[in-house]
Order: C-alpha cells, then structure tokens, then sequence
C-alpha cells in the first residue's frame, strides 16, 4: 500500500532529474526546487557561464551538474545526450523547457525567426525524448513511472495579443506533442505531461515586465506574476508519487488568465 503521509507521496529524494534551460527563469526555479528537495539534477543552456554559476550555487544545497549545450543544433542534442547517457544508466524525470520567443507583426515575420522559434521550442523535445526514451524506460515501472514534462505555455492555449504567432503554433504544438506520446508510453511506465506557464519573471519575459508589468498583474484574476514556488511545486508534485497517475495533461500555472475573455 502506498504510504500516503505527505513526506512520502511528494518526495523527489534520489530522482535523477534532466532539465533543459535550466540556468534561468522558470528552468532555475525546477532546478532549485528539485535540488533543494534531495533529487540528482542535471540542467543544461546554452550559456556555460551562465550554466556553471547554477551549478556551484546549487551545489552549497544538493546535487546539480552542469552540461551546457544548444539544444538548436544538432551537436548541441547530442552533446547533451552524450553526457547524460555516459553518467547515467537510468533516469527519472526528462523536462523539456528549453524556449525562444521573436516578436514581430505577421507579415513582417522574418524566416530566421520562425525557425529559431521551432527549432528551440518544438523539434529538441520530439529528439530528445526519442534519445532517452531507453534510459527512461529503465527508470520505469507501471506503478512508479518515469515522467516526461514538457514546458508549453498558455500561448499555446489561447490567443495572445502580442505579435509573437510562430511562438503561440509552437507551444500549441507541443501541448499535443505531449498527448500523442502520453499515449504511446503509458504501458511502458512512462507519463508525459505539460506545463503550461503564464507570466513569470525571466530574461525571455523581462522586457515585457518592465513596460506592462501592473497591467498584467490587474488582469490576472490573482493579481500577480508567477512566482519559483507556483512552478517548482507543480513540477515536483508532477514528478512525485502524487502525479503517478497523471498523464497527458496540459496544467496551466497562471493564475486563471487564461480564462480571461480578455488581457
């Protein structure tokens, strides 16, 4: 029988746990969180200094290791996929959050931009977790799953008003990515599910704070950004004994502004 004291249903202790863009934003406040609660976390970004100064802070309290890669290119997956698969016989948790935003108006939309978009936000995730499905299979059990967490946002559930289309097709792209292998990998012990994030504070997000910040806050229903708790927490809970059962759902973690008729 499962212990269901809350210790026990929520703990993350001894996961070995893989998050991409984790030397910042709401990839840093998983990290941290998973870190701080007893998992064996590797995080990876493409900026190594930014990547290696995550990793001796989060040493001071847990296991962390650094692997910077750019998981836009070719060589930066395999790169990562390398290191993780030569350190690792097994592992618990694969989040995919890794993300690049472009604004512009449609019919200015550059090319570059489109691709930079996709080839960060969508086709890492579809390659990676093909890389490391062996490893997450050796991690699972129909009763203790390995679990996929893809990061989308709630551009992906709804339309914004910012210029930002191709970041919105890929996000909602990703929110199905994340039900199509739900279904193929639930009999091998494996959930996949999605965040789907509203505003937090990061670099990605920073310019858009800095200008609109209260405005955002007065119409979310909560009257507030994002905050490290909001994200980690679901995360770990997604990655605990809680979210065993949990599969092929899109969370959003936004307050309830995706509901808004308007922002």
């Amino acid at each position: 029988m499962t212990n269901l004291e809350i210790p026990n249903l929520f703990s993350v202790k001894g996961k070995t746990v893989l998050i991409t863009g984790g030397s910042r934003g709401i990839g840093l406040m998983m990290a941290s969180t998973f870190v701080k609660n007893g998992a064996k976390v590797y995080i990876s970004s493409r900026n190594a200094e930014a990547c290696q100064a995550v990793e001796e802070e989060l040493k001071k309290v847990g296991d962390c290791t650094a692997i910077p890669a750019d998981l836009s290119t070719n060589e930066g997956q395999q790169k990562l996929i390398a290191a993780i698969q030569e350190k690792e016989e097994a592992l618990d948790v694969l989040i995919n959050n890794a993300g690049a935003n472009w604004s512009a108006p449609f019919k200015e939309y550059p090319e570059m931009g489109y691709e930079k978009v996709m080839n960060i936000n969508l086709k890492p995730i579809f390659f990676l977790i093909q890389a490391f499905l062996p490893l997450l299979e050796k991690a699972a059990t129909l009763e203790t799953p390995a679990r996929v967490i893809n990061i989308g946002s709630i551009d992906g559930l709804r339309v914004s008003q910012i210029d930002n289309s191709a970041y919105g097709v890929s996000k909602a792209a990703v929110h199905h990515l994340t039900k199509i292998l739900a279904v193929k990998f639930a009999g091998k012990g494996i959930t996949v599910n999605a965040i789907a994030p509203g505003p937090f504070p990061s670099k990605m997000t920073k310019s858009m704070l800095d200008k609109v910040q209260p405005m955002i806050e007065k119409a979310n229903p909560m009257r507030r950004i994002g905050k490290a708790g909001d994200m980690g927490g679901l995360a770990v809970m997604l990655a605990s004994e809680a979210g065993s059962f949990i599969n092929g759902a899109v969370i959003p973690v936004d307050g309830g502004i995706h509901i808004m008729a308007a922002m």
